[in-house]
């Protein structure tokens, strides 16, 4: 899935008409990022199909990669809608860095309307990282502050590429809360949440429900967050420097 195509103007002298790939999990973090100077891909949360997708992407179209949605709390200080901007990824063995052209005072700004920015690293995984246990056991190895399925993935893309590489993440389900299972049952392949899954589990289990409230609450909180990071994506003051 592609959305939101585009040519980019950089600030100053230097013209790169390239967009910016933004690689995202859910169609919903996707219409967020979707716009002028970006090509946006959906993986569904599948780290199989993202990395079909970026097969195809031509890097000499592109001039910078920057992974972009919600992830899973591994530091239990950070709570539903703090944002991480990402300083590395680590997976396994693998460490790649990324770009912090965000500087303090564009920090200030993304914190505006009560959001919390931290710098730190995320750890990648093929599978979502559900239980309390394991995001705790996942921090404790790593000291990752959070935790998805694409910057990993979209960070070795960018160096194999030779391109800038950044990844803004917020903060969905904290290091406190287990995600339900039937909340991960529910994505469908475009990235959709699949009400009908949803509603039958649900009645199979009314047990659930004040979980997946729960779940929800948190979602939402950090989708708005995003929205508030969209415009930070790109620019002079942008997570991926100007190239010249």
């Amino acid at each position: 899935m592609t959305l939101g195509t585009g040519a980019y103007f950089a600030a100053g002298d230097a013209i790169d008409l390239r967009p910016i790939l933004i690689v995202t999990g859910l169609v919903q973090e996707a219409r967020i990022a979707a716009g002028p100077g970006m090509t946006v891909i959906c993986s569904s949360s599948s780290p199989t199909q993202l990395r079909s997708l970026l097969t195809v992407m031509d890097p000499e179209t592109i001039r910078g990669v920057i992974s972009f949605g919600v992830a899973g709390g591994l530091d239990p200080s950070l709570r539903s809608g703090d944002v991480v901007v990402a300083t590395e990824v680590l997976a396994g063995d693998a460490r790649w860095a990324a770009g912090l052209a965000l500087g303090d005072d564009l920090i200030e700004k993304v914190t505006s309307g009560r959001r919390r920015v931290v710098r730190g690293s995320l750890a990648g995984a093929e599978e979502v990282v559900t239980g309390r246990s394991c995001k705790a056991a996942l921090h404790s190895e790593t000291g990752a502050a959070a935790v998805d399925m694409e910057s990993h993935i979209a960070a070795a893309y960018a160096a194999e590429a030779g391109l800038p590489f950044a990844a803004i993440r917020v903060i969905s389900d904290p290091a406190h809360r287990a995600l339900p299972a039937l909340a991960r049952a529910a994505i469908k392949p475009n990235g959709k949440i699949d009400v009908a899954t949803v509603l039958r589990g649900v009645a199979r289990n009314p047990t659930t429900l004040r979980a997946l409230v729960s779940t929800g609450i948190d979602f939402n909180r950090a989708l708005r967050s995003l929205r508030g990071c969209r415009d930070y994506l790109v620019g002079d003051e942008g997570l991926i420097p100007e190239t010249a």
